[in-house]
């Protein structure tokens, strides 16, 4: 493994992503506010992380995140794992990183290279990216162009991972689970001709990720404040076991007229989340 100039001098900043942004009320943060902040994500421990493991990038990172955080998955129904890679991994999003982490790293251990659609909180660490499809024309100003790279990923011949909710989940009917799962897994699945495979994370996040969330919505703050408290999230997930359960593949074939895309797609997060299937 080769090292990489921009991994070496890259980190994660804070002050500048503010700075950047086209928020008025973020850019008057003070200092003081500022330096809180840095702490809540604990900018310092990933930065940290970000210089030890610059000389790994892709797939190379995977592994040595886990043993460097001494997470062990404990993984059941390892025997629906198909032979051809070239499908939709899709899962449910109870941690934000971890199980980003987990889906990638067991992917890349069983087939190789592969391709995660839309985790933004990977983009944040350049030992990553290689990882995020169409990563290259991420922050472009030619959306086509971004489109265009989408669909090659889509109809290639590695593995997808994806997070069809987009959200971390919630507290939701008196227990944690995704928001609806968006149609678009469902479409490119038909028109890529790739099965589905589900697969199952039944952990949760602390206490205060949900309370802060319960908060925020109790006084209608818009402002996805949890989001800052992921970094701490996956640090509570040091030296700690995490379950990994792969249900039975789902064939492309199956989608057909009989409901919608968005009805199919509800139909395959069930599928997620019932114990029976396996």
């Amino acid at each position: 493994m080769s090292g990489n100039g921009d991994i070496k001098t890259e980190k994660v900043n804070l002050r500048e992503l503010v700075r950047g942004s086209n928020s008025r009320i973020l850019q008057q943060i003070p200092g003081f506010a500022m330096n809180l902040l840095e702490k809540l994500i604990m900018q310092d421990e990933i930065n940290r992380m970000i210089d030890k493991y610059r000389d790994h990038k892709g797939v190379d990172f995977l592994p040595v995140m886990l043993e460097e955080m001494n997470i062990r998955p404990v993984i059941k129904g390892i025997e629906n794992l198909p032979d051809n890679g070239r499908c939709f991994f899709v899962a449910n999003h109870p941690y934000g990183i971890a199980d980003g982490l987990l889906i990638t790293w067991l992917m890349s251990s069983r087939y190789g290279d592969l391709r995660a659609i839309g985790n933004d909180v990977f983009m944040l660490i350049p030992q990553l990216r290689p990882l995020i499809a169409a990563v290259d024309v991420f922050g472009s100003s030619s959306y086509r162009e971004y489109i265009r790279e989408l669909d090659k990923v889509y109809k290639s011949d590695i593995p997808i991972t994806h997070f069809p909710a987009g959200l971390v989940s919630r507290y939701r009917n008196f227990r944690v689970q995704d928001s609806r799962w968006h149609k678009s897994f469902i479409t490119k699945a038909i028109e890529c001709k790739r099965d589905i495979v589900p697969l199952y994370f039944p952990g949760r996040n602390s206490f205060s990720f949900y309370l802060t969330s319960v908060l925020r919505n109790l006084f209608f703050i818009k402002a996805n404040l949890e989001l800052s408290l992921l970094p701490r999230e996956f640090f509570n997930k040091r030296n700690k076991s995490i379950e990994i359960i792969i249900r039975k593949p789902i064939s492309w074939k199956i989608f057909d007229k009989s409901r919608t895309p968005q009805e199919w797609a509800g139909w395959v997060r069930e599928q997620t989340y019932n114990p029976d299937y396996q």
